[in-house]
């Protein structure tokens, strides 16, 4: 239930990243300074934290044992998820991409097939696919039913260009992040803690984002003083509070796939921050009555999940047979 509780709260800082680059778009910025910006302001802050707690040795002792491994999901997980999303806010509105966003969800359930478990047996060591836990599954189905329908409030209003490039790089980003965040705890394992593991994932994606700075600037031009602010804003609550919050509730639920679902679902609740956000701020309208129809449904969804970890807290037997 914390480990839930922790996602949720991580999902008030995501909404932020889907509100302020809509803003910024609005106000003329460019993707590529909305998406670059965020990691390179997190590099400063993650490295601060690192030091106090006095453990950099440990991570590029770790990122050097596998540095192509490291490279390759940290890629994945950050510049395969956050690339995509900022382009995908050039041409649909906040609601829309949270919306669409929330196919990790089912992208988080889907890739489960992609890992393996160790199980010691009396002829040794047997690697075991874990498979699809399709409970969390027809749970999670239910959320989307919820989120489409909140769309429904505004989809008429898109033209077949909007819907293509506002939705299929989403979606790429939706599979590619729970992928990404999955492959890196398997890499990690107990070696690295949650803050050494986003300090690591942002060094590693960090060329990438410079070589994108620099193909911004002949570009489109120098970011304003106003998408510096969003963008600075956005790095803390939503790349350092929101993403350190989400994988530390991950890594404490990753040795249990039915578990790890229910944490991943909780970020269907940023559909519901950002229509508020976006309300408040940038004068969306409110939801009509088919879309509190989907708002409950994301709520039940929530409450489902929750219950059905709760009820698995109760039965050991659950938590240590293979998956």
């Amino acid at each position: 239930m914390k480990e839930i509780g922790l996602g949720i709260l991580a999902s008030v800082f995501f909404a932020i990243t889907f509100i302020l680059n809509r803003s910024m778009e609005l106000a003329g910025g460019s993707w590529m300074w909305s998406a670059s910006l965020r990691f390179l302001f997190m590099i400063p802050f993650l490295l601060i934290i690192v030091l106090i707690r006095r453990n950099l040795k440990q991570v590029i002792r770790e990122i050097r044992k596998r540095p192509l491994q490291w490279f390759i999901w940290s890629f994945v997980g950050f510049v395969l998820f956050y690339a995509p999303l900022t382009y995908a806010a050039s041409y649909g509105a906040g609601w829309l991409v949270a919306g669409t966003w929330q196919m990790t969800i089912v992208g988080g359930i889907l890739v489960t097939p992609l890992f393996f478990t160790t199980i010691h047996t009396k002829e040794g060591k047997i690697r075991k696919r874990h498979r699809i836990q399709t409970r969390a599954l027809l749970i999670s189905t239910i959320i989307l039913a919820g989120v489409a329908l909140i769309q429904l409030q505004k989809a008429n209003d898109l033209s077949l260009h909007e819907i293509f490039v506002g939705i299929l790089p989403v979606i790429i980003a939706s599979f590619a992040y729970p992928l990404g965040n999955r492959k890196m705890m398997e890499l990690c394992g107990d070696n690295l803690d949650t803050f050494q593991r986003v300090f690591g994932m942002t060094l590693s994606s960090l060329p990438f984002w410079i070589i994108l700075s620099f193909f911004a600037i002949p570009t489109v031009g120098f970011p304003s003083s106003g998408q510096l602010l969003q963008t600075f804003i956005v790095a803390i609550s939503s790349g350092v509070i929101a993403t350190t919050l989400f994988f530390i509730a991950t890594d404490r639920v990753r040795l249990n796939q039915a578990k790890l679902a229910s944490v991943e679902a909780t970020q269907s609740t940023q559909v519901l921050f950002v229509i508020a956000g976006e309300g408040l701020l940038l004068s969306s309208p409110l939801p009509n009555s088919i879309a509190w129809i989907g708002i409950i449904l994301i709520i039940l969804g929530i409450i489902l999940h929750s219950f059905r970890v709760k009820m698995m807290n109760r039965l050991p037997s659950e938590i240590t047979k293979p998956l």
